[in-house]
């Protein structure tokens, strides 16, 4: 397992870190920064703001580091935004409360923008809605769910107008205030193609995630075949053959074998990027996957051993971290995942990590397997 100096190093090492759940952002640190603490992550967040959040690939939250802002903006978020847009003005119209569903929503728009003008604070989603009162509505989306208020933030965040800033809360809770991008960031968004914006994307997960697959980049990045076709031309990627028979795309520059790192252990979060880097997981989920991802596709916690995963990890009431395994490993690797189980529980200093994304790992006692002499 890689070891960087800080949590923006450790952001740009994996391109971007999953912010579903706010622990996830402070945990992937945790795992890869030597020396971190809560407060490190937070100056990055909050005060320095080198690292931002905002809704992309994929319709999820992710933190950028900041200069991978635009090319986000321009692609991935642009893609997800329009799509808000349809299915939000489709749903206004069938709940009644516009003819116009698209004139609903810039309406609504206009005015949480025109609201938060005066407020470069920021406000929470709760003083947002009671100040502008056509967002304070329950509305049936086309799947059955009910939308309010927060998903107008939502779009007006994928369209980079709003960000989540100062956090209200203490980790791992996030309570954020919504505020204009332009009082969050000081310097103006840099406007890029939407082609640019997918090259600079694709680029940096090659550099992170590579060798993958066409269906690799094009399930990440929550756009087409196209897109990543011209993509990797543009970069000159390097086809590889994989394990398999399957065919990877590699940098120009990164074709050069890589050293053995040597025997690692690591406990990641639940939908930590290392796990939802790739949509082909055999090789490094072995025949776990079922154990290790919920019903939705979303991973729970992880314990891995050289590059594979060999079970999850789990906190008590009290909050002791505890490794369950999957598979046998040896004795020395079981050392170094109860080292790291007993550095987390020390890190997290009682603090109890809830989820939302509990695979059935970690929700069973799995039987534990015997003690063997695996070379792992």
């Amino acid at each position: 397992m890689f070891h960087v100096d800080s949590p923006e190093a450790a952001t740009r090492a994996m391109t971007v870190l999953h912010a579903t759940e706010s622990a996830t952002v402070y945990l992937s640190c945790w795992a890869r920064v030597r020396s971190v603490d809560a407060a490190d992550v937070d100056r990055a967040l909050y005060d320095q703001r080198s690292l931002v959040k905002q809704l992309a690939m994929r319709r999820t939250l992710f933190t950028f580091p900041r200069d991978l802002l635009p090319a986000a903006w321009s692609s991935a978020s642009a893609r997800v935004a329009n799509t808000e847009r349809a299915r939000m003005a489709k749903d206004v119209v069938k709940a009644g409360l516009a003819v116009d569903g698209n004139d609903w929503l810039d309406r609504a728009r206009t005015e949480v923008l025109k609201l938060l003008t005066d407020r470069p604070e920021g406000l929470s989603a709760v003083e947002i809605r009671q100040a502008v009162p056509m967002t304070d509505v329950k509305v049936e989306g086309s799947a059955g769910e009910i939308w309010s208020a927060p998903r107008v933030l939502t779009h007006l965040g994928a369209t980079a107008d709003i960000m989540r800033g100062t956090n209200t809360a203490r980790f791992p809770v996030s309570r954020p205030l919504w505020t204009l991008t332009r009082h969050w960031l000081d310097d103006a968004p840099v406007d890029l193609e939407s082609a640019d914006g997918y090259r600079e994307i694709v680029r940096r997960w090659l550099y992170t995630f590579g060798p993958g697959t066409e269906d690799d980049i094009v399930w990440w990045l929550g756009s087409t075949k196209t897109v990543v076709r011209a993509a990797l031309a543009e970069l000159d990627a390097v086809a590889v053959s994989l394990d398999g028979g399957d065919t990877g795309w590699l940098l120009p520059d990164d074709v050069a074998t890589v050293p053995d790192p040597g025997p690692w252990v690591a406990l990641l979060p639940v939908l930590d990027p290392t796990i939802m880097g790739w949509k082909n997981r055999d090789f490094y989920l072995g025949p776990h996957r079922n154990q290790l991802f919920d019903t939705r596709g979303n991973a729970g916690t992880t314990a891995w051993v050289d590059g594979r995963v060999v079970g999850c990890w789990i906190q008590d009431e009290t909050g002791v971290v505890h490794v369950r395994l999957l598979e046998t490993v040896s004795a020395s690797a079981r050392r170094s995942l109860d080292a790291e189980a007993a550095r987390l529980t020390k890190w997290l200093g009682g603090v109890r990590i809830g989820t939302g994304y509990v695979s059935q790992a970690m929700r069973h006692d799995v039987p534990e397997p015997p003690a063997g002499t695996s070379s792992r």
